[in-house]
């Protein structure tokens, strides 16, 4: 199918973006790579009237590490760029975030699509969106008003919908601290395909290596937006020697403490459940082999 019709606006810079979307209202739709938006308006799941085209704009993109430890990504920054960087540029303690983009797509969208058009279209099995949620990412919008930073349990609010206004740009998402003892892993019938599941961990260990103290776990694919789980990350806490049968009882938790959707084609909740209890104890595998 073909998009329906829509008046196409080129922005040159970003004050000039967010006075057009204020004019124009909820009828204008942001594009910048185009990889979700484009295939919702194929499918006239989107029928926007009008477009603004930010993919010119400049210092919207590139990754930069801060003095007290936080990464801040530029939301014009692609996939692949964040795939391919060197590690000088993320910092051994955001491999994590590396890692997770080869689960994005195909090699053409992760050229072409960006962190803030995943973060902005909100799909729940988004890996950017489920890093935001584990890692605590603040998110950085701005409007005709100024900027506004929004925590990332703020700003997802459902299925594709988000705390961001209609005269409103994503700029940038900060990652405020190191998590060296992340993963992030998930589960698609094909290579390339929207997850069924996505799980991410963050754990943290005693100095010795090999004892948790605490963890972070998330789901994606199990709600309407990506969310974390507390009973899970209770079992963490807890404590325990990094292994087997710590990890097999945090994704059992984690497993009963969701309720994952029945109605749509990708599987049935128990089906997801069994998905939970495998991911969650792979990403805890692969968390504490960094």
């Amino acid at each position: 199918m073909k998009p329906a019709a829509f008046t196409y606006h080129r922005a040159r810079d970003i004050e000039g973006a967010t006075r057009l979307l204020a004019e124009l209202g909820d009828e204008a739709k942001i594009i910048a790579g185009g990889q979700s938006l484009v295939a919702m308006m194929n499918f006239r799941l989107a029928r926007p009237q009008h477009l603004v085209d930010i993919s010119g704009l400049t210092g919207l993109d590139g990754m930069r590490g801060h003095p007290d430890g936080a990464l801040h990504i530029g939301a014009l920054t692609t996939h692949h760029a964040v795939e391919t960087a060197p590690s000088a540029v993320l910092g051994p303690g955001f491999a994590v975030i590396r890692d997770a983009m080869r689960w994005i797509g195909h090699l053409p969208i992760r050229t072409r699509g960006t962190v803030g058009g995943s973060l902005a279209h909100a799909d729940s099995t988004a890996e950017w969106c489920l890093l935001a949620v584990l890692l605590d990412a603040v998110l950085v919008a701005q409007g005709p008003g100024g900027e506004r930073r929004i925590g990332a349990a703020d700003f997802f609010h459902g299925y594709y919908t988000t705390a961001l206004e209609p005269d409103e740009i994503l700029v940038e998402v900060v990652f405020p601290r190191p998590a060296p003892r992340a993963a992030l892993t998930e589960f698609a019938e094909r290579k390339g395909d929207f997850a069924t599941v996505a799980a991410a961990v963050d754990l943290d260990l005693a100095p010795d290596g090999g004892t948790v103290r605490a963890g972070r776990v998330a789901l994606g694919g199990v709600a309407p937006l990506p969310v974390r789980v507390p009973e899970a990350e209770e079992v963490l806490g807890r404590g325990g020697p990094a292994g087997p049968r710590l990890f097999a009882e945090c994704a059992a938790t984690a497993a009963d403490s969701v309720d994952p959707p029945t109605d749509d084609s990708n599987g049935s909740a128990h089906y997801r459940r069994v998905l939970i209890r495998t991911l969650v104890a792979r990403a805890c595998e692969e968390a504490i082999s960094r």
